[in-house]
């Protein structure tokens, strides 16, 4: 998050329930099976659990997913799953407070922590976790984050730093994928990727050991 923050869009420009129900019928007639609700940080709509309560009502759809900080899921995940939420995907950078509160300009790891902590008590059906690495910042926590499948059911996915507007991009934060693994090859040289899906985004990969079908994306 800029220093200077960001400038909101106004709730005029914003998509309303009615309009994105009519968009995902027109995607389902058309094949879809799987949509998934991102932002911004789509908890902070006041009707995002009768969003996913009515996206849950329409025939033909299999999959919703949500893409969120986890700053105040937590107190709405019993009722969004509840109401045909079936994949959470959370992002989290760090697990150093400091870390946090410099990458986000606010004290929230905790909290974001206490959403895990309920998705994993909910048994959601996916759960995942998107780490951007970046070089001088949060390349000694891999490790860290990857023994967060060693036990539980969570698909670890690490993404590869990317220029956007306003990020700050530069040659000497980047961290490719290759070094992203060969830092994990360092404790778990018998890491194994496996064969490429249909549809795949990433490069999967897993450690023999680790909690059954979780899988560490690259």
């Amino acid at each position: 998050m800029p220093e200077e923050g960001i400038e909101l869009s106004p709730n005029e420009k914003l998509l309303t329930t009615d309009e994105i129900i009519k968009i995902a019928k027109i995607f389902i007639k058309q094949g879809v099976r799987k949509i998934r609700l991102t932002g911004g940080e789509p908890t902070v709509r006041k009707d995002i659990v009768t969003l996913v309560k009515r996206l849950n009502e329409l025939e033909g759809l299999e999959e919703i997913c949500i893409t969120s900080n986890g700053i105040a899921l937590h107190r709405k995940l019993p009722e969004l799953i509840k109401n045909g939420l079936t994949s959470l995907n959370l992002s989290l950078d760090t697990l150093v407070d400091g870390k946090f509160i410099l990458i986000t300009r606010r004290n929230g790891l905790s909290a974001v922590l206490k959403s895990l902590n309920k998705a994993l008590e909910l048994n959601i059906p996916k759960l995942k976790i998107n780490i951007v690495i970046m070089k001088g910042f949060n390349e000694d926590e891999i490790i860290n984050f990857v023994e967060l499948s060693k036990s539980n059911k969570i698909e670890v996915r690490f993404i590869e730093y990317m220029p956007f507007d306003g990020n700050k991009w530069s040659n000497n934060k980047m961290i490719t994928y290759q070094d992203i693994l060969s830092n994990i090859k360092v404790k778990y040289p018998n890491i194994e990727r496996l064969s490429h899906k249909h549809g795949d985004t990433a490069k999967v990969y897993k450690i023999p050991g680790f909690e059954e079908l979780q899988m560490m994306v690259i």
